[in-house]
């Protein structure tokens, strides 16, 4: 990225514990600026880094979690207007909740059991008692686990739903717009989407399924053509793609259309990255050690991609403002670089893009073996240099 004329890298290089896989972002110090979470796969915990709202960050602080975290999410589950973190641990079957005391610090992990290998997880309002509750998904019993959440930090013991064949992601949305959240799986093994309507009281219907790309690892969701309506994409691990599916706003969702990105697309952010309204998609790709920016139209159909350097071995994305200047940036969790890196990417055209929110996973045949890795944030400013 140094070598081209549109942007320069500003990089700062911070540690994370060893093969991070996941990454949320949050305000967790009540302080107004985001602050990162990462799950450590190997060592069985989350770093925590604290934002000082310039782009850069504390040395991370670890706190333990079950075995083997692949997957991380935040929210207040106990309604003190702190936000907590939750860890799916696909060792051990668990999910692991740490209430957050709202100075950027974390009580020591609960742990509640889901299904058989956990490796993705999400939160909502499931039965709209205005508490949250916690979804995971289950790779290797093709369930996904529904914790509904007590308000007081605590969950109810899990209520399982078949999905697909090796359900990789999760995420929520409202799909039929009754006002109750939905739920989505992207399936690796047998290259579907699973949507599951909500009834409202936390219960769900069976799932209907969807045909994409070969191999999806990483699912999300947003309205990418402004009919009030949420569609999902999906990002496609083997055939080097994304899949757009727009929603009709009745549950369910026409035929799939493709996208191009870099080689073997391991995780998916939404984001309005140029400021025009639009929510556009970006893609971390694992084979190709770049994270993807494409750019939406408005109308459901994406310009094709641009592709920035990051790490090595690029896993999960997520995306917030992190230095206050009301434009997106990337964090991108690189497999092979055992860091944390910063990088501020200055356009000299106009132009922008980045970040995001969660991030989801790459699969277990990636074993992390090299060591604990890195996670590189961009800063696309949209506009010209001076």
């Amino acid at each position: 990225m140094v070598g081209y004329d549109e942007f320069f890298p500003i990089q700062k290089t911070y540690s994370t514990d060893r093969v991070p896989y996941s990454v949320a972002v949050g305000d967790f110090n009540n302080d107004t600026h985001l602050d990162i979470v990462v799950a450590n796969r190997r060592v069985a915990t989350v770093s925590v880094l604290v934002g000082y709202g310039d782009g850069s960050f504390a040395n991370q602080t670890t706190y333990s979690t079950g075995s083997r975290p692949v997957s991380v999410v935040v929210g207040d589950f106990n309604n003190d207007n702190h936000l907590d973190i939750a860890a799916a641990n696909s060792i051990d079957n668990t999910v692991s909740v740490l209430l957050g005391y709202g100075n950027g610090s974390f009580a020591n992990q609960t742990k509640y059991l889901t299904g058989s290998s956990p490796v993705s997880v999400a939160v909502g309002d499931f039965n709209n008692d205005t508490h949250l509750d916690i979804v995971v998904a289950n790779a290797d019993d093709n369930t996904v686990s529904v914790l509904l959440g007590y308000g007081n930090g605590s969950f109810a013991n899990q209520s399982t739903y078949s999905t697909g064949l090796v359900p990789w992601s999760v995420d929520v949305g409202d799909f039929n717009s009754d006002t109750r959240l939905d739920i989505v799986t992207a399936n690796l093994d047998d290259n579907t989407v699973s949507v599951l309507l909500g009834y409202g009281d936390g219960s769900f219907a069976d799932e209907i399924t969807y045909l994409i790309g070969s191999s999806p690892l990483s699912v999300a969701v947003g309205d990418f053509n402004y009919d009030t309506h949420l569609d999902i994409v999906v990002a496609n691990r083997d055939d080097d793609t994304v899949s757009v599916l727009l929603g009709y706003g009745n549950g369910s969702f026409a035929n799939q259309k493709t996208y191009s990105t870099d080689s073997q697309p391991s995780s998916i952010a939404v984001k309005d990255f140029n400021n025009d309204t639009r929510l556009d998609i970006v893609t971390a790709n694992f084979g190709g050690n770049t994270v993807s920016v494409l750019l939406g139209y408005g109308d459901g159909s994406f310009a094709n991609q641009t592709t920035y350097l990051t790490g090595s071995g690029t896993l999960a994305v997520a995306v917030g403002d992190f230095n206050h200047d009301t434009r997106t940036d990337i964090v991108a969790v690189n497999f092979n670089n055992n860091t944390v890196n910063f990088y501020n990417w200055r356009a000299a055209k106009l132009f922008e893009m980045l970040l995001d929110e969660e991030v989801e996973w790459i699969e277990s045949n990636f074993d992390g073996s090299v060591g604990f890795e890195l996670i590189a944030i961009c800063n696309l400013l949209n506009s010209k240099l001076n």
